[in-house]
């Protein structure tokens, strides 16, 4: 279930759909401090939080929620542990065709319009730059 949080109330459409027991597990996503709150407040005692996202800096959460009041389970899964190797190596073995995955390749006076191009997101996979 998605829930939009800029439609209403997302911690009390969760408690209404779940008679009050919370969310199973919680998966925040968005980079957005409060939404780390948000989600701590949602989900159920013995639940699964799981921080997926990327943060400007660091955030405050309230321990004695996670540890004492619910005992959750924290999971932190924004990258697959030891996948950058294993990426490299299936690039250097050919068994990935890197160049399938660049849409564009552009030298560094054209960074503008790299920038343009990735942010429209249309018509880009990966932009590079080139020297």
């Amino acid at each position: 279930m998605t829930i939009d949080v800029t439609e209403g109330d997302a911690i009390a459409k969760v408690l209404k759909m779940t008679d009050g027991y919370g969310c199973d597990v919680y998966i925040e996503a968005t980079g957005a401090g409060a939404a780390i709150t948000q989600g701590l407040q949602m989900i159920r005692r013995l639940g699964t939080f799981v921080e997926f996202s990327v943060h400007a800096g660091p955030f405050a959460v309230d321990w004695s929620v996670i540890g004492d009041q619910k005992e959750l389970d924290i999971h932190g899964s924004h990258l697959g542990p030891y996948m950058y190797p294993l990426a490299i190596q299936y690039l250097r073995d050919r068994v990935v065709d890197g160049g399938r995955l660049v849409s564009h390749a552009l030298t560094l006076d054209q960074f503008s319009r790299g920038i343009d191009i990735a942010q429209a997101g249309e018509e880009s996979i990966k932009v590079v730059l080139t020297s």
